[in-house]
């Protein structure tokens, strides 16, 4: 068994496209748009708003127009950002499971800690997990190994005993480089470039059940 367990948060813990969408929508809305259906805009997720505004709007950080629409939508997902989310099916039951182990788990996210606290508080979750690592508490973010190690330091485990599973190939690529075991959460929103057989990862859970089996089989 893994001393520790690391999570991405959007997409691997949690569904977060419900709210994350609808914040999209309302800014499509604003700006005179239609709205988009969720299953065109779950891919992009994972993404954060330089995924999701390109997925609406067909713009990249290069625009002028792009930090504008991005305070908007953020402050528009600021002020709903855990109504629709919800913990991926059986997500709660492996949270359990690790607990009754005595394995630790925490988060490691490019989310910012604005968005990334309060939304572990409205899942009830933030004095369960060791440690929140996020895009703006580490030097770097993830693909970059710095947030990887800060959680290893912060759980006081090393990362060669702990594993990382995420659902994008920059997941992959922080754990590998920390020196962690990489399982890809086959559940979630995974992007739309190449798959996730070829991310790299030491295996592709299908479901949050799978998990424990894999590291251990993995050891």
């Amino acid at each position: 068994m893994p001393e520790a367990v690391l999570f991405d948060l959007d997409g691997t813990l949690a569904d977060t496209a419900p709210d994350l969408g609808a914040a999209l929508n309302q800014l499509l809305q604003e700006q005179g748009r239609a709205p988009l259906p969720m299953e065109m805009l779950r891919p992009h997720v994972s993404s954060g708003a330089r995924g999701m505004i390109g997925a609406g709007l067909g713009i990249t950080p290069a625009d002028a127009a792009y930090a504008d629409l991005q305070r908007r939508f953020l402050a528009i997902y600021q002020d709903a950002l855990c109504v629709g989310t919800r913990l991926f099916a059986g997500m709660a039951e492996h949270l359990d499971e690790l607990e009754a182990r005595a394995i630790p788990w925490g988060i490691v996210t490019n989310k910012s800690l604005r968005f990334a606290i309060p939304l572990m508080e409205g899942l009830d979750l933030r004095q369960r997990c060791v440690c929140i690592v996020c895009g703006d508490s580490a030097r770097r973010a993830k693909p970059h190994g710095h947030p990887m190690h800060l959680a290893s330091a912060v759980m006081g485990i090393a990362p060669g005993d702990c594993i990382y599973i995420g659902d994008d190939e920059r997941d992959v690529i922080a754990g590998r480089v920390a020196g962690m075991q990489t399982i890809v959460a086959g559940w979630g929103y995974l992007g739309d470039g190449k798959p996730p057989a070829h991310w790299g990862a030491d295996a592709i859970a299908a479901s949050p059940a799978d998990i424990l089996g894999i590291a251990a089989a993995k050891r």
